[in-house]
């Protein structure tokens, strides 16, 4: 699916802005400072509900506004619009289609969305939140129904520790939990089986170290995840939240049984964080699906000229649509864009 328009206002230092972008190579220049990241995270938002850059959403407001609102048109007639808007008395509202978003996950199936950014080493450096998004983005696009149940775990794990924090039994909520999260495991482990020749093709022409992924459940193996619960019960109602379960899977990544954070520089941790997005996207492009709109920020930060090469190499061979960002027309890596972007002082001038 490719992003046709944007219409952003209140977000950081952009000012109201109205774009009609290609659905191939579109490049944003302007200097250090002037707005061209702040429009990634704006078309970001429409697919995925938060920034890349901060968990914080309230922080994307412009100072002097009381509210951001970014709007997208698209080429897909099944979602040809969507919405994503933040005030700060408020909160967020998300729409799909016209209509009011039941959850944020509905932006991540209307609109796939990758990014690579100087930040993409916290795929690897950080804890396990960054991986659960990086796959459940990837689940979305590959497993129907997935979304209804992750949608339903997250209500039935809401109610447990809600019974918790109350001092209350827990019980009631278990036997919908266990179902549910075996659904959720279930759904990413196969995801991971159909990721893992995209992730060695990808982690080959990257980093070339054999880093092996492997899908910790959030859960072990014996005894199942009811008699998990039942056992924990005690130490749960003591800190008021469910210690195991669907939400606390992770993915691992390891070299010679080591984790990767631990052997590898911020240079490579960089290259694997990407391997980890444009894996994933392949997949999510593949069988017939439509690829995702991949946005691109700064992709020679931390790299020297051989791996940038080799990422923008495996970046060409993509198809779908890409919003890049450069300092100068010159230093485009892409060749002449389908569509430029000229950002200074918060505003986007179309070349």
């Amino acid at each position: 699916m490719s992003l046709l328009a944007l219409e952003v206002e209140g977000l950081r230092c952009l000012q109201k802005i109205r774009l009609e972008l290609h659905p191939h190579v579109n490049l944003v220049t302007g200097a250090n400072g002037a707005g061209k990241t702040s429009l990634l995270e704006a078309i970001y938002l429409l697919g995925r509900g938060r920034s890349f850059r901060t968990r914080l959403t309230e922080r994307l407001i412009a100072h002097d506004a009381g509210s951001l609102q970014v709007f997208g048109r698209t080429d897909n007639p099944i979602f040809p619009t969507l919405g994503f808007g933040f005030d700060r008395k408020e909160g967020l509202r998300a729409r799909v289609a016209g209509r009011d978003a039941k959850s944020l996950a509905e932006l991540s199936v209307a609109f796939p969305v990758q990014v690579v950014d100087p930040g993409i080493h916290r795929l690897v450096e950080e804890g396990p939140a960054y991986r659960r998004r990086w796959l459940d983005w990837g689940v979305f696009h590959v497993e129907p129904g997935f979304v209804s149940a992750w949608i339903d775990y997250a209500r039935t794990l809401k109610q447990r520790n809600a019974a918790l924090k109350l001092g209350s039994d827990p019980s009631p909520w278990e036997p919908e939990l266990v179902r549910l999260g075996s659904l959720l495991a279930d759904a990413r482990s196969r995801t991971m089986a159909l990721l893992e020749p995209f992730w060695q093709q990808t982690l080959a022409a990257l980093l070339g170290e054999p880093v092996s992924l492997s899908f910790y459940q959030g859960w072990g193996q014996e005894p199942g995840l009811a008699e998990i619960l039942a056992a924990s019960r005690e130490r749960d109602l003591e800190r008021g939240s469910t210690g195991s379960g669907a939400h606390r899977f992770d993915v691992r990544l390891r070299i010679d049984g080591r984790s990767a954070r631990e052997v590898l520089s911020r240079g490579q941790q960089k290259l694997l964080g990407a391997a980890l997005a444009l894996a994933m996207a392949r997949l999510a492009g593949s069988e017939d699906r439509r690829p995702p709109t991949l946005l691109l920020d700064d992709p020679a930060a931390e790299l020297d000229r051989e791996h940038t090469d080799a990422l923008l190499a495996e970046i060409r061979k993509m198809r779908g649509q890409l919003v890049v960002t450069a300092l100068h027309p010159r230093e485009a890596q892409f060749g002449s864009p389908d569509q430029a972007f000229h950002v200074e002082h918060g505003r986007v001038t179309t070349l």
